[in-house]
């Protein structure tokens, strides 16, 4: 089912693509970036907690506002340009709210989680509850220079109509593995809306040594809604050899999209690109729906969120031509009290420019 309505989206978006009239709220598809992010416990020799995570993105190449569609470009009063609001013209740290240039997007997300013991009917006291969420964003991009301010609507829902199980169930049925018994006591459904606001800026540590290169950006990032609800901050740094200036976090975030994150007049043209990165990241966490239940249903919740959560990642990227591929190791601090003191999973990032 999810995979039917991610084809669909792309056939719509295609067929818009031949549209010149930017009323259609459907994406044109002239130029852009496709990714496709899998976060997996598996690559740790786990299948706990955050199990799985699975993300398609679509964002388009450099835009005028003119030429964006309507629904992201109704977000364009909280993007910090000159259509902005005051208060979000003052904090978006561009230097002519006036020369800007956009990008838009969208995303089809499904997360997962589940207990440690697969076998119990529900999630034993002290192990995360059983929960599912499957949700579509909206975004809108602008940047110049140093800054990418990014601004995200996301409708999603958890319960049995985020499909978590069937998708699990899937690749358990794959690779010939138990499956879980207790998904009839996940988390109920819930209709959820959430904003995301999110500010990158370019670091003033870039390093050019010919064919070799460093960069780095920070990020600091507002969530709000009856999902999750949290404030984090973080950066992320390079070092390779023909560094790409199409740039993201690697891992599956609510605002992950694959693009060039600032405005350069430079040319890049060559073939191969072979990189490592480091980043870190905080999170003050003042809601999370898979830990402290829906806000409109009565759920049982056996176990106590964590406020401060940090991790650290690694890892590395490769690209020939449109093409790029990147891993990332994430370790994480405990999310709930009862959690194992150090949690991890791996990230992997398939890109398509076009």
């Amino acid at each position: 089912m999810a995979m039917r309505v991610i084809l669909l989206l792309i056939v719509l978006g295609q067929a818009a693509g031949a549209l010149a009239d930017r009323s259609n709220p459907l994406p044109d598809f002239d130029d852009g970036y496709l990714t496709f992010y899998l976060d997996n416990d598996l690559f740790s020799g786990t299948d706990e907690g955050y199990t799985n995570g699975a993300r398609l993105s679509w964002i388009s190449g450099s835009r005028k506002l003119a030429d964006v569609s309507p629904v992201q470009k109704s977000l364009r009063r909280f993007i910090g340009s000159d259509q902005s609001y005051p208060i979000f013209r003052t904090l978006a740290g561009f230097d002519d709210p006036r020369d800007v240039t956009y990008n838009y997007g969208l995303s089809l997300t499904q997360l997962m989680f589940t207990p440690k013991d697969l076998t119990a009917p529900t999630a034993p006291a002290g192990e995360r509850p059983y929960a599912g969420w499957l949700g579509m964003g909206f975004s809108l991009h602008a940047k110049d220079a140093d800054v990418l301010n990014s601004v995200q609507l996301t409708i999603g829902t958890t319960g049995k109509q985020a499909l978590a199980e069937q998708a699990q169930d899937i690749i358990h049925d794959l690779r010939r593995i138990d499956k879980f018994a207790g998904w009839d006591s996940q988390i109920p459904g819930e209709l959820t809306l959430n904003f995301h606001m999110s500010q990158k800026r370019r670091l003033a540590i870039d390093l050019d040594l010919g064919p070799l290169g460093m960069d780095a950006l920070g990020e600091v990032e507002l969530e709000l809604g009856n999902f999750r609800t949290d404030l984090n901050l973080g950066f992320v740094s390079r070092l390779g050899y023909h560094l790409p200036p199409d740039f993201s976090d690697p891992r599956l975030s609510a605002t992950a999209y694959s693009l060039r994150p600032f405005r350069t007049e430079a040319q890049f043209d060559h073939r191969w690109s072979v990189y490592a990165m480091f980043g870190m990241r905080g999170y003050i966490v003042g809601r999370d729906i898979t830990l402290d239940g829906p806000v409109f249903r009565k759920s049982h919740i056996d176990v106590n969120k964590e406020i401060y959560v940090g991790e650290v990642f690694a890892g590395f990227g490769i690209r020939y031509r449109r093409l790029e591929f990147s891993y990332a190791h994430t370790f994480r601090t405990r999310e709930f009290k009862e959690d194992d003191p150090l949690t991890s999973f791996g990230s992997v990032a398939l890109r398509y420019r076009y």
